[in-house]
């Protein structure tokens, strides 16, 4: 979500610049820099660490490439909203992203072919074009309900994040590609098995302090190649599918029925500038961002609601009052479960799947009384300021009621949350940014809202809560492979007579 910085947060220019160099921050070791100082499955939780010790701006450096780190959410904020003018994803990203053999979409491009392919995105993302697609989330949802109910008649644990991952593929290709994988229902997908090697291959190669991957190809990068490929080849035939259908129903052109094939249409548009390998791009960026971000999100707010079960209980309740058939939520019911919505929004404060985002600076600018030059990299730490109570009231709790409008609901009326934003009062809306903020803030934002609120529709409207369990019995550790997730969360259910 956007939010505003506060007028009380600007202050005077700072009479000298502070340089890189002056920043307090960790002892960089030779060669290394600090690489061997971060745990690799949990890097973020490292940097909020420093954060605390060398204050809100410090320097870090993984091998020879420097990196200015921020943990003020203004800043946060202030670099945020400057793209894509005056940042831009690294040319780390881009290089390998493009090398591990994925074509370059919206989430790694930059500048004018970012633009054209936000302006393609963003039509695909179009609320009428959203409803459109609903019914095949309908179908999506009804499978992940028959894989649970077979786990709840059986006393089997259900793999949370497992299950939520094949929940959002099946959505993603569903809803916005027009096909039918079913991975809830077909064990050993092998769309899903490659597509969950990208994210943390790519994590490792950018926390890396030297490129080994370049130098000789171990077992994991040979099968990393082998599985990209395939995914690609899965992407080549999403899109010649959609094309084959478009030419034989021409009036999918105005009227598409997935997000594909909305995208064709923009593409197609003379002066667009896209052509099928960007389109390619985005395809295969929304498979890998719509299965770890959405699925990460649910699996921690149900956690959360587990060990909350006055939350649970009034969660449970909304969605039994607002949805009558549970077997088959409808677009308006989903709309109105306001404090589902309010669960998400506060999971995201607590657990946001994006607790790093990092830029390079286009030119030379100014952070706070710091100097940033042309190409200097920078680490935002988005969740240090929304956990403190120095920001938030009673920040380290579990409260989605701090989401909801005083006197109305958080819910969009359009069934995907955007209304929300708007009803949020306090503290938590201006430093919160799970979806990050500016112009690239996530396009699809409000669809990742929907997945979310569809599941636990089906998960409360269907089923009693046995447990949600942990190896420890603790709340759930934190695993960083590019997006955040719970480790190891269980779950028992059993069927709800209704």
């Amino acid at each position: 979500m956007d939010i505003e910085t506060p007028a009380s947060v600007v202050t005077p220019a700072p009479a000298r610049l502070r340089h890189y160099d002056e920043l307090p921050g960790p002892r960089a070791y030779p060669i290394v820099g600090n690489a061997l100082q971060l745990d690799s499955r949990t890097p973020h939780l490292q940097m909020q660490r420093w954060c605390d010790e060398y204050g809100p701006i410090y320097r870090m450096r993984i091998g020879k490439r420097r990196a200015m780190v921020i943990g003020d959410h203004a800043l946060v904020a202030q670099v945020l909203r400057d793209r894509p003018e005056g940042f831009r994803r690294t040319t780390s990203l881009e290089r390998i992203w493009a090398e591990m053999g994925m074509p370059l979409g919206l989430f790694a491009v930059n500048g004018e072919v970012w633009k054209r392919q936000r302006r393609m995105v963003m039509a695909g993302f179009d609320p009428a074009h959203v409803k459109r697609y609903f019914p095949a989330l309908q179908q999506v949802a009804a499978a992940l309900a028959r894989r649970w109910q077979k786990a709840a008649q059986q006393g089997q644990a259900i793999d949370l994040q497992a299950d939520l991952m094949r929940y959002t593929v099946d959505t993603i290709a569903g809803l916005a590609f027009g096909a039918e994988v079913n991975t809830l229902e077909t064990e050993g997908n092998v769309l899903q098995h490659h597509l969950d090697k990208i994210f943390p291959a790519l994590n490792r190669r950018l926390l890396s302090p030297l490129p080994t991957w370049r130098w000789w190809r171990s077992a994991a990068d040979r099968e990393l190649e082998l599985g990209v490929a395939e995914v690609n080849r899965a992407v080549a035939g999403f899109i010649a599918q959609a094309r084959s259908r478009m030419a034989a129903e021409p009036n999918r052109r105005e009227r598409p029925e997935n997000l594909l094939e909305a995208m064709l249409a923009a593409a197609d548009a003379p002066g667009s500038g896209i052509d099928d390998e960007q389109v390619s791009g985005n395809v295969l960026t929304m498979l890998l961002a719509g299965e770890d971000t959405t699925a990460n999100t649910i699996a921690w707010m149900i956690h959360l609601l587990w060990r909350h079960p006055a939350a649970l209980e009034r969660a449970r309740a909304e969605v039994r009052a607002v949805v009558a058939d549970p077997a088959c939520p409808g677009w308006d019911e989903i709309a109105k479960l306001d404090f589902i919505e309010a669960c998400a929004h506060e999971t995201m404060r607590l657990k946001p799947v994006a607790p790093l985002l990092v830029v390079q600076a286009l030119g030379d600018t100014t952070l706070a009384d710091v100097q940033v030059p042309k190409g200097m990299v920078v680490t935002t730490v988005m969740r240090r300021d929304s956990v403190s109570d120095q920001h938030v009231p009673r920040a380290a709790a579990f409260e989605p009621e701090r989401w909801l409008g005083a006197g109305s609901g958080a819910g969009s009326g359009a069934g995907a949350g955007e209304g929300s934003v708007a009803a949020v009062a306090g503290s938590a809306r201006r430093i919160s940014m799970p979806f990050g903020a500016g112009p690239r803030i996530c396009p699809g934002r409000y669809l990742a809202l929907l997945e979310m609120k569809m599941a636990m529709a089906t998960l409360l409207g269907r089923f009693e809560v046995q447990s949600v369990d942990t190896p420890d019995g603790q709340i759930a550790q934190e695993k960083l492979a590019f997006a955040m997730a719970p480790v190891g969360l269980t779950m028992r259910l059993r069927a709800h007579p209704r």
